[in-house]
């Protein structure tokens, strides 16, 4: 495949006609996005040497940029980034064509839905020491005994903070389900994912009808008002949902 003669993939749209969008393609030629068609399913491309995209922002960014102007107008798949593919033709015949039925339910699935994002975290890392230590007796027995003896042995200073490390797990635990307890009733799915650092409770997204996305709204401004500054959330969306499909084409 030489320059130019491949196409990069963003995603799979439900729509019979084929479009322009007026975002540019991934890499550095600024190319043209738009949509081919096979049936009532598209998948929404632009022109591309088959080359390995490298994962930094600006390609990220272009990627991105492409799947948030496709959702506004149709249900979407995300195709997973880097993905470049032959002509015109190969594309519908080995992705639109050969996995049509697939393509559908997944598409009917995420029909009038959209993802939202979830980040909660300590606000202070003094506050919620204090915290745990008023929580739990054991580790406020040991905190004040290493204080007595002005910094105790290493074993007992190793012991408090492997106590501190598992009633941290714990209260995060805790307030995580909490936190998504608020939100029950709102989500078709849920995904949590890996947390970073000590001070996250819960890094999660969540696949959510349109119509509740006002309701999603509320719960997040009572979760503000309930926590008062001890918590900080950031709340993301809607986005594509990425973390709940990922369309990968193996040619």
């Amino acid at each position: 495949m030489t320059e130019k003669e491949g196409n990069y993939l963003y995603c799979i749209i439900e729509a019979d006609q084929e479009r322009h969008f007026s975002s540019k393609g991934v890499g550095d030629g600024e190319d043209p996005v738009f949509s081919i068609c096979y049936k009532d399913i598209g998948a929404v491309i632009s022109p591309s040497p088959d080359i390995k995209y490298s994962v930094n922002r600006k390609n990220t960014m272009a990627h991105q940029k492409v799947m948030e102007e496709t959702m506004a107008d149709y249900p979407m798949l995300p195709v997973r980034f880097g993905t470049i593919g032959g002509s015109h033709e190969m594309i519908k015949e080995k992705v639109l064509k050969a996995r049509y039925g697939e393509l559908k339910e997944l598409l009917t699935y995420v029909e009038d839905k959209v993802e939202l994002g979830l980040k909660a975290l300590w606000t202070d890392k003094e506050t919620l020491f204090t915290e745990i230590v008023g929580e739990n007796k054991e580790i406020r027995g040991l905190r004040d005994r290493l204080k007595s003896k002005r910094g105790g042995t290493q074993r007992d200073q190793v012991k408090l903070g492997e106590m501190v490390k598992s009633a941290l797990e714990a209260k995060n635990a805790r307030e995580e389900k909490a936190i998504l307890d608020c939100f029950k009733a709102l989500w078709t799915d849920h995904k949590t994912n890996r947390t970073m650092g000590d001070q996250m409770i819960t890094n999660s997204a969540f696949l959510v009808k349109k119509e509740n996305e006002k309701g999603f709204d509320q719960q997040i401004n009572k979760l503000n008002e309930t926590y008062g500054g001890r918590t900080r959330l950031k709340y993301v969306g809607p986005v594509p949902p990425c973390n709940f499909i990922e369309i990968v084409v193996r040619w």
